[in-house]
């Protein structure tokens, strides 16, 4: 026989007080070994994403930082452009390079921030062109900085070769390496934006961002001719955002985010690289890549919140260049200088300025300042390119 009974109702003990953890902190043991290891060779370091240039890697890549370009994507589009068929956009080589992505070694447990890049390309990355890659340490600058006091600048250098072994590029990118603590501590860059009420747009602000997106021009077929250009001349504005996760995860698509990881694969890498392993809230290490999508783990490190990928903000700068020269140009440099972080909500518009023109070992060339800024006005990447351009000559 069934007797009903009274539930159980138990008082939950109160929740233990929170903590701060600590974090690693840059030693001069650490630094010593790092710069044992400048100009010496880097073995086997993680796959890369994408060994090669195939319809779908370039078409995932050019998609998740926005690019619309049917130049990537589109084979019958590409098919009647002078390349014959689809090449890859050039910032598609962060996805064949964890070393220039900012798979750093050393310091374990230091935060790793990419923060910029140098890169030259020599080469048309073409469909299903196989690249590999050779990298060294480059140097070690020692920084002190507003985010997070002191700071060390790690510098790649990265070759680029297709199955023929032509080097299609070079980059030297970077990393700051930054003690979380002192940056969630005492780091003064970000502690106005960590004060202020959540950004909450209308309807009518959201319009007028869109309205660039609509606007957008992708100079694709019709060329755009060195001698055309005049020195002084501004590019149109390039709007990327609102800042979501979702956009961020979709960028890591594409890029093959450095850590992320599934189950035996995850505690794989945790395994082997016990740093990477940081406990979140319930207790099962993860990895700092978090950052990306987690607030609070953001927070913990001294950001404004879970904010966007510097080879991202890197690819949008390239983006703006290769929408403006159109399908016969070709991108020969370009830099990039990140300034801050781009959190959640953030709004960012590309502006730029043609510097000067000039000829060089018979290629008709064209240098080109750019800079975004968020919706406060608040400078968030420089960068600069130089674009070969068809001539009429």
């Amino acid at each position: 026989m069934l007797t009903q009974t009274e539930p159980q109702i138990q008082t939950p003990s109160p929740a233990p007080a929170k903590t701060e953890r600590s974090f690693p902190k840059i030693t001069e043991r650490g630094l010593d070994e790092l710069r044992a290891r400048i100009g010496v060779k880097i073995g086997a370091t993680a796959e890369p994403w994408c060994y090669e240039a195939t319809r779908d890697n370039i078409r995932h890549y050019a998609h998740g930082i926005g690019d619309d370009n049917p130049l990537w994507s589109d084979p019958d589009y590409a098919a009647k452009t002078q390349h014959g068929g689809i090449i890859a956009l050039p910032s598609f080589l962060f996805s064949t390079s964890r070393i220039v992505s900012g798979y750093v070694g050393g310091l374990p447990g230091v935060h790793a921030m990419w923060s910029g890049a140098d890169w030259t390309w020599h080469k048309t990355v073409k469909r299903n062109d196989v690249i590999s890659t050779e990298a060294h340490l480059k140097d070690l600058i020692e920084h002190q900085t507003r985010f997070a006091g002191r700071a060390v600048q790690q510098i790649y250098h990265v070759d680029f070769f297709n199955q023929d072994g032509d080097k299609v590029a070079e980059a030297d990118s970077w990393c700051f390496r930054t003690e979380r603590d002192h940056a969630r501590e005492q780091g003064s860059k970000y502690k106005e934006v960590r004060a202020r009420e959540p950004r909450r747009y209308s309807p009518e602000e959201i319009k007028e961002a869109y309205k660039l997106y609509a606007q957008e021009e992708v100079r694709g077929a019709t060329p755009r001719y060195w001698e055309d250009v005049k020195e002084g001349e501004a590019l149109p504005v390039m709007f990327k955002g609102p800042m979501t996760v979702t956009g961020f995860i979709a960028y890591a698509q594409g890029w093959g985010g450095l850590y992320i990881r599934a189950n035996k694969l995850a505690w794989q890498l945790i395994d082997a690289h016990p740093g990477v392993g940081i406990t979140n809230r319930f207790g099962i290490p993860d990895v700092p890549e978090r950052v990306h999508w987690e607030e609070e783990f953001a927070l913990e490190v001294g950001a404004p919140g879970a904010y966007d990928y510097g080879p991202e903000r890197n690819s949008w700068l390239t983006h703006h260049l290769t929408n403006w020269m159109g399908d016969d140009g070709f991108l020969r440099k370009s830099t990039c200088k990140i300034r801050r972080h781009n959190p959640e909500g953030d709004m960012l518009f590309f502006k730029g300025r043609v510097k000067r023109k000039y000829v060089e070992d018979g290629r008709h060339l064209v240098e080109i300042e750019q800079e975004a800024r968020n919706q406060d006005d608040e400078l968030s990447v420089l960068g600069s390119g130089v674009v070969e351009l068809p001539t009429r000559g």
